[in-house]
């Protein structure tokens, strides 16, 4: 059983308190199918994010099975699923890799035996078995619904969902009401759905109105229109405002019990005649009511590296199967080298060293010097920008690496954290599959260059710089996407940041003495650029040097500088991923 007593929502507005849950009290018995019903703002989500632990109370309690949620701990993933009003799910995949993934990082099974048997359950009473192989993106609106709203959900003792049924047509709308009735049915297990809609109403076991986040009344579907004293369902809005939230609450405490007796006698009948599973176990007494207490052994979370991999392998599978993802990596690896050779040839001249050759004339050993000093800052200045090319480059790769690798998807993990998906196996998915991405861009751009103009220097440590340039940028930007409400703010803010990394790294013009020391520890451009400078030889270190205002650091600061702009990213990456941002 579920029950509510006197739960309050509290927030603050303009200095003063206001209750979008206003002393709910009610009592929802196991297999029970409830729709939560009210005008727009009268606190129908508030209720169900506060029911299923989103919002925490601000006063009265919660109790599951007679256990104080308040006090005792919120309900375990494998007892509670909760269905956000936003479609969401992956178009690569097929149904059945999906709902997979879903029991894969759900439930730990004794084998793939168990984990087919499961998986073919959820698809049987889901109706989604005959298309089990359909990709997702091909699903009707209805069927799609079905399989995010409950496919992956696994459907748990207590089931929340919010607005399920809103954009779809009527044959669909009914068609999930019925799949949620029949799952509220089957082992005792409580539905509560939100929704806008009162067509379908026959279906529900209770009705609970709500206006301004105080209950209105919670009974059974035909005697809803009796007690607002009207016609139909489409009347009941307009009555209710016909008098304050306040006196409704104090009508409804008055008249509740005759009502309840209602609901209580058809449970019993759906119970006698079959209509209603409910486990074996004899009945226990709780607060003075029969209510039956699941004693089935708890499904047993998987561990951390068995999510992990179902999550590593769930990415590199979608991101194989997004033709325009791979294309446009393919295109970025072959064009952005293409366009640092294009600047090659003028590095790949040699520098004229200075003879001071015996009887020459001062003229002569002038025009010579002069030569050689011209040589020096054409060569070091086109050593120099192509170094930095390389570096910009692999910034913008990081940039669009990450950018919406976590924004992007943000509703999907939030949704999978609420069903017991670790942060951290989620955040090591997208570590391992980025670094994949960055070494293979770094040591491509690196190897393509080397062909057409050989680092003059140490090679090694040039493509180190590369690769932890395009890490850092990564990383950063990870935790960009992990802290932004939306991948488009998430994009815009990764293009800003790459777009300063030329300006403010100096290797182009050097910056006022009184700016540097402010942003260069935040460029990570001039740590990549400044590392393999230093990796140079003499004669191109020095003149590139020449050319440069810029101090330069030591290849060891700039390798630990890097290592530090990964490491913020990460714990930026963390801090995001693991707060929780169910709202757009």
């Amino acid at each position: 059983m579920l029950e509510l007593k006197d739960v309050c929502f509290t927030i603050q507005k303009d200095g003063e308190p206001i209750n979008l849950v206003d002393r709910a009290s009610l009592k929802i018995p196991r297999g029970h199918f409830m729709a939560i019903v009210g005008p727009s703002g009268c606190g129908k989500t508030t209720l169900l994010k506060t029911i299923a632990g989103l919002n925490p109370e601000s006063d009265g309690s919660l109790w599951w099975n007679g256990r104080n949620l308040s006090e005792d701990g919120d309900l375990e993933p494998y007892e509670i699923g909760y269905v956000p009003q936003f479609s969401i799910a992956y178009d690569q995949l097929s149904v059945d890799e999906s709902v997979e993934a879903a029991t894969r990082l759900r439930v730990k099974t004794k084998g793939s035996s168990d984990l087919d048997e499961r998986i073919d359950k959820v698809l049987e009473e889901t109706g989604l078995a005959p298309i089990a192989d359909r990709p997702v993106k091909v699903l009707s609106g209805g069927q799609k619904r079905r399989l995010e709203c409950i496919g992956t959900s696994f459907p748990p003792h207590l089931l929340l969902c919010d607005e399920v049924t809103s954009g779809l047509d009527p044959r669909s709308e009914r068609e999930i009401v019925h799949l949620l009735h029949d799952i509220s049915r089957r082992e005792g297990r409580i539905v509560l759905s939100v929704t806008h809609s009162l067509a379908h109403l026959e279906l529900y076991d209770s009705i609970l109105v709500l206006h301004e986040g105080r209950v209105a009344y919670h009974g059974t579907p035909e005697q809803l229109t009796h007690y607002f004293s009207v016609d139909n369902t489409e009347l009941v809005y307009p009555q209710l405002a016909k008098q304050a939230s306040e006196k409704w609450r104090s009508s409804w405490l008055k008249h509740s019990p005759t009502y309840y007796a209602k609901l209580e006698r058809n449970r019993q009948n759906f119970v006698n005649q079959g209509q209603l599973e409910l486990p074996a176990e004899e009945f226990e007494n709780l607060d003075g009511e029969d209510v039956a207490i699941a004693r089935e052994d708890p499904i047993r979370a998987p561990g951390l590296l068995s999510q992990f991999t179902t999550l590593l392998g769930r990415r590199m599978r979608i991101f194989f199967r997004d033709r325009g993802q791979v294309l446009l990596q393919l295109a970025i690896l072959i064009c952005f080298p293409i366009l640092v050779v294009l600047f090659s040839p003028r590095a790949n001249e040699n520098m004229r060293k200075f003879t001071n050759a015996a009887g020459s004339s001062l003229q002569e050993q002038y025009q010579e010097q002069a030569n050689v000093q011209a040589d020096r800052l054409k060569v070091g200045s086109a050593v120099s920008g192509i170094i930095m090319f390389q570096v910009v480059l692999l910034s913008l790769m990081g940039s669009n690496n990450a950018a919406r690798e976590i924004a992007g998807e943000r509703q999907i993990l939030e949704k999978e954290k609420f069903g017991g998906v670790s942060p951290i196996a989620y955040l090591m998915s997208k570590v391992v599959f980025l670094s994949g991405l960055v070494l293979v861009q770094s040591l491509w751009m690196a190897g393509f260059v080397e062909l057409f103009w050989s680092f003059k220097g140490s090679f090694a440590d040039h493509a180190i710089f590369l690769v932890l340039v395009n890490a850092a940028m990564t990383s950063i930007c990870l935790g960009i996407s992990s802290l932004m409400r939306t991948a488009e703010k998430a994009s815009l803010l990764s293009v800003y940041l790459v777009g300063f990394q030329l300006p403010l790294s100096g290797a182009v013009l050097a910056l006022p003495e009184n700016i540097e020391p402010l942003t260069r520890p935040f460029i990570s451009a001039y740590w990549a650029w400044s590392g393999s400078v230093a990796s140079l030889s003499g004669d191109y270190k020095s003149a590139l040097t020449a050319i440069s205002e810029t101090e330069l650091s030591t290849t060891n600061i700039c390798f630990f500088i890097l290592l530090i702009h990964i490491m913020v990213g990460l714990a930026a990456s963390w801090v995001g991923t693991s707060r929780p941002q169910w709202e757009h």
